[in-house]
């Protein structure tokens, strides 16, 4: 594992950490959805890059 998929898979824990705190508190679904997003693709991106699917 590299420095950058260690990276890409904490902001993206990170981030699904505030979607899930964000939803508590009431937030605008715009935000939710927007830092969802933002999460999974920081997620996928480091587990893709892990597996070697993408250089």
């Amino acid at each position: 594992m590299t420095g950058l998929n260690t990276v890409l898979i904490i902001v993206g824990l990170f981030l699904a950490g505030g979607v899930y705190s964000f939803w508590k508190q009431g937030m605008p679904k715009g935000v939710v959805v927007l830092l969802g997003i933002g999460s999974v693709m920081c997620l996928v991106a480091g587990v893709m890059r892990i597996q070697g699917l993408w250089d």
